[in-house]
């Protein structure tokens, strides 16, 4: 990973990323915040089990990754880090951990699918994806956006490579702290980072 690359993913704010012109599984990105500060607090288990499923299904489908993936990883990643530190004295955040590590799971598996495949280079830098030539129209008109999916090339392949890249080099930084973790999401997951 290069330095920029974890400067980048240690000092970017949610509000740095447009996320309402970054696509997902069926939308725009534009609720993901919102859902990270539910998870982030930790505190109602059923408001964090919604927002959680919202986010799961917006960033990964059937190995798909999507526009929003890496950036999501990101507040996912330090999420995931402040559960591990507050489990021993909140519930919520014990049960936060093997949830996160569930989803991290699967965006994992994706991203080696596409390893093991011939592949473009990536965007150079991580916020390279947030060049305004990648980013959706700054106005969400759900006919034109369904019309830019109808496009053959709706993304260019470095870009769409990108998605897994980035998202790969967050879940390196998992690692160090998978390794403290003996439950069967963390093992695995670490096996496939």
């Amino acid at each position: 990973m290069t330095d920029s690359t974890l400067r980048y993913i240690e000092n970017v704010k949610v509000q740095d990323i447009p996320w309402h012109r970054l696509t997902t599984t069926y939308k725009r990105a534009t609720d993901l915040p919102k859902c990270f500060e539910i998870l982030n607090d930790m505190n109602d288990k059923d408001a964090i089990e919604m927002a959680g499923e919202e986010i799961a299904m917006d960033i990964e489908h059937q190995s798909t990754l999507w526009h929003a993936t890496p950036f999501a990883c990101i507040f996912l990643y330090r999420i995931f880090k402040k559960a591990l530190e507050d489990r021993d004295k909140n519930s919520v955040a014990a049960y936060l951990v093997p949830e996160l590590s569930e989803l991290f799971i699967y965006i994992a598996e994706a991203v080696n699918i596409v390893e093991n495949m011939e592949h473009p280079d990536p965007l150079v830098n991580f916020k390279d994806m947030l060049s305004e030539e990648y980013l959706w129209s700054e106005v969400y008109d759900e006919e034109e956006d369904e019309m830019r999916w109808e496009e053959e090339d709706v993304f260019p392949d470095d870009l769409y490579y990108s998605f897994y890249y980035y998202s790969k080099q967050v879940l390196i930084l998992l690692k160090l702290l998978l390794e403290q973790l003996d439950d069967e999401w963390s093992k695995k997951l670490y096996e496939l980072i």
